[in-house]
């Protein structure tokens, strides 16, 4: 099926923390980084997860935040290292392709959000997401 969500990133999962309601899920992503999801438990289900369960991580690009330096003291727990491959701009947005270990990332941010971080292509930057933004699909 195909989807309207660039971003698209394989993985396994490596552990499954189930909840009342909601479970996290740690998956190891085809580069050797980690991504964990906030989904509920009848997804979980659902896509019969488990450790070892093939993946795609699924992230809106308006849901990608990204850094050019460390970033400490946020709740943020998905935080993938990579590299700007490319910048398109608009008005008032800018689109941001983000090569990561395993695949590409791409970040819809502002177009100021660009200019004061500098963002060229080959600038190291951190892709931050929240883990309830990540979507898992099987396989």
């Amino acid at each position: 099926m195909p989807l309207s969500i660039r971003n698209q990133l394989s993985g396994t999962v490596t552990a499954v923390t189930p909840g009342e309601v909601m479970a996290t899920v740690a998956v190891r992503l085809a580069g050797g980084q980690d991504i964990t999801a906030a989904i509920t438990m009848d997804a979980v289900r659902d896509l019969a997860l488990a450790e070892g369960s093939a993946v795609r991580a699924l992230v809106k690009s308006t849901e990608v935040a990204l850094a050019t330096g460390t970033v400490d003291g946020l709740s943020v727990r998905n935080r993938l290292h990579g590299t700007v491959l490319g910048v398109g701009t608009g008005g008032a947005m800018a689109s941001v392709k983000v090569a990561v270990e395993g695949g590409e990332l791409t970040s819809a941010i502002t177009r100021d959000a660009v200019e004061e971080l500098g963002l060229a292509p080959g600038a190291p930057v951190v892709a931050l997401v929240k883990a309830t933004e990540v979507s898992l699909a099987a396989g």
